[in-house]
């Protein structure tokens, strides 16, 4: 299983070893949704680096938590332990939430 608390710091580490910003959040925010469409590309064009793709977007999701001093395995655990306490319906063929966690 992965340590995303320890991703997080070696992508955050990266970045700064490597000269890459740290401190425009609103370019970190564009950079990775440029990644994003390049995922949605690959798959809509049934690339063989889709993986790769969302590979990209993980990493700059990631790499943007850090900045933003955002614990995103925390985050993540706590907003599936949510997600799970929800409760849909089924209306003309689209999810409805009827009870929130």
């Amino acid at each position: 299983m992965i340590d995303l608390k320890k991703l997080q710091k070696k992508i955050y580490d990266n970045k700064i070893a490597k000269g890459f910003n740290t401190t425009d959040v609103n370019f970190e925010f564009s950079l990775t949704y440029g990644e994003l469409a390049e995922a949605f590309e690959a798959y809509r064009k049934k690339k063989p680096d889709l993986g790769e793709e969302l590979a990209d977007v993980a990493i700059y999701l990631l790499g943007l938590s850090a900045i933003l001093k955002i614990d995103l395995e925390n985050e993540i655990l706590k907003k599936v332990k949510k997600n799970k306490k929800r409760e849909y319906q089924k209306r003309n063929g689209v999810n409805i939430r009827t009870k929130d966690a």
